[in-house]
């Protein structure tokens, strides 16, 4: 069930009339999980099984966590709820990718052998909610926690529809004190929530499947003697359509939840504005790089251990979250570049002396462009389905492509890419220190009227076969 969906907006309606309805605040709460059971049963019925049994094994290991008494036990415990729900995760995920590795690693060493062809379906949704369910129990072995007293309560926390499936990450701590008491929209948040939700559909279906979807297909189905000038429009439209296809569920899902009276931290703060790459990842999947680095980087030890440890420890965590992506090689160089830059920017930081120049405004211009720029070359492995597309873009985008087979990218796309792209990083860097609610509140009513209208015109006028978010596959 897709957010720009006529199906989705029924059932939407439904839900918040039945949670409008002057009902006990625990039926109300029941209803809430019931439709999000049956929202993610949508997408295939079986897979809710795999919900129910990492919320009941996190649900009772973390019981028993309070209670135990010794180191050993409380470690047994936690093995338990990382084998369970990780087990679960590199099966569905990684399954088909370890068995082909593996088979081409004996196939290398002259063995053969032939596995039969694996049928594994990658259940929608899973690295997000085996993240949230495990954060709970994680914070419960450290302490920082104490069990949920309502499993009512907790099945919400994990199965909650408007981000379940691709996000925000939520912690238990920020979502479960809001089910003590009864969430209604007040009539600012609906408003809000419902022009989040707006928002979010225009940035999916007009700007990245609309507008830039097609032509980044175009380029990335077929790169073998593209030029210059495509490589990069076919990239820049990537990072366009991706920005604009994530940030568009992110703020569905804020905005349907708020409409519940729920509040869900924001996952972007304009992420091409940033200037260099730890800023890039403050802004960029802020639950997924807070989750990483309060989960894997800090208990690795951190930036405590010295910079060659730390350096070790930025390459680990970024070469994980790559592989958190999806089952692909591209996506471990897509997290190797990123830890690259992170490592590469903190070795400027100690050789580049202090200096007001670099609070000038050129100077952050230039600085945030060279980070766009570079996490634009990063892009290539992302949205590449394998290393030879990869190569043959960034060869050509580094101005030697092979040869060429002519110009696919027509001129009109090609001043459409840019004119978004200039208009998208002038936003970003216009709003980078500012939020989007209230950049909207200082807008003049009429003209968020017409700016609203405009975009549900948009939506209504260029929709077409529903495309599925892209971080769906992860």
């Amino acid at each position: 069930m897709l957010f720009n969906s006529l199906t989705f907006l029924i059932f939407f309606c439904i839900v918040l009339a039945l949670h409008t309805l002057p009902l006990p605040w625990k039926i109300k709460k029941l209803n809430l999980l019931i439709a999000s059971y049956l929202f993610y049963a949508a997408w295939n019925p079986p897979f809710v099984i795999l919900i129910w049994l990492s919320t009941l094994v996190d649900w009772f290991v973390v019981k028993k966590l309070y209670t135990a008494q010794s180191t050993t036990a409380r470690r047994l415990l936690l093995l338990c709820s990382l084998s369970c729900n990780l087990g679960l995760l590199a099966y569905f995920k990684y399954g088909t990718f370890l068995l082909d590795n593996f088979t081409a690693l004996v196939n290398t060493l002259g063995i053969p052998f032939t596995p039969a062809a694996p049928s594994i379906i990658l259940p929608v949704g899973i690295s997000f909610y085996t993240f949230q369910t495990l954060s709970y129990t994680i914070d419960a072995y450290r302490n920082k926690s104490k069990p949920w007293p309502s499993f009512l309560d907790f099945a919400l926390f994990v199965t909650f529809f408007p981000q379940l499936v691709a996000g925000p990450i939520v912690r238990a701590k920020d979502f479960l004190p809001q089910c003590i008491t009864p969430r209604k929209a007040t009539r600012d948040q609906l408003s809000w929530g419902l022009t989040l939700l707006i928002i979010g559909v225009f940035n999916k279906v007009a700007i990245a499947d609309g507008l830039l979807a097609p032509i980044v297909d175009k380029v990335y189905e077929d790169a073998t003697g593209i030029g210059f000038m495509d490589a990069w429009i076919g990239t820049l439209a990537f990072s366009g359509q991706i920005f604009c296809d994530f940030t568009g569920y992110s703020a569905c899902a804020i905005g349907v939840a708020l409409c519940l009276g729920f509040t869900i931290q924001d996952n972007f703060r304009f992420p091409y504005a940033a200037i260099g790459f730890s800023d890039f990842w403050q802004r960029w999947h802020i639950s997924l790089s807070a989750w990483l680095r309060d989960y894997l980087y800090i208990p690795l030890g951190g930036n405590q251990k010295g910079p060659t440890r730390t350096h070790i420890n930025l390459a680990l965590t970024m070469l994980l979250g790559g592989l958190w992506h999806g089952a692909a090689w591209t996506f471990v160089i897509w997290g190797a570049l990123h830890g690259t830059y992170l490592i590469i920017e903190r070795i400027l930081k100690k050789i580049i002396p202090q200096s007001s120049l670099w609070t000038t405004l050129p100077a952050r211009i230039t600085l945030a462009l060279i980070t766009y720029a570079a996490v634009c070359i990063a892009w290539v492995f992302f949205r590449a389905h394998n290393f030879s597309t990869a190569f043959s873009l960034l060869q050509s985008m580094s101005g030697f492509p092979g040869r060429s087979t002519g110009s696919m990218v027509k001129n009109n796309e090609t001043f459409m890419v840019l004119t978004i792209t200039v208009i998208m990083l002038s936003l970003h860097f216009m709003l980078r220190d500012k939020s989007l609610e209230h950049f909207t509140q200082k807008t003049p009513w009429w003209l968020r009227a017409t700016l609203l209208a405009a975009m549900l015109i948009a939506i209504t006028t260029m929709s077409g076969d529903p495309r599925a978010f892209i971080y769906f596959q992860f």
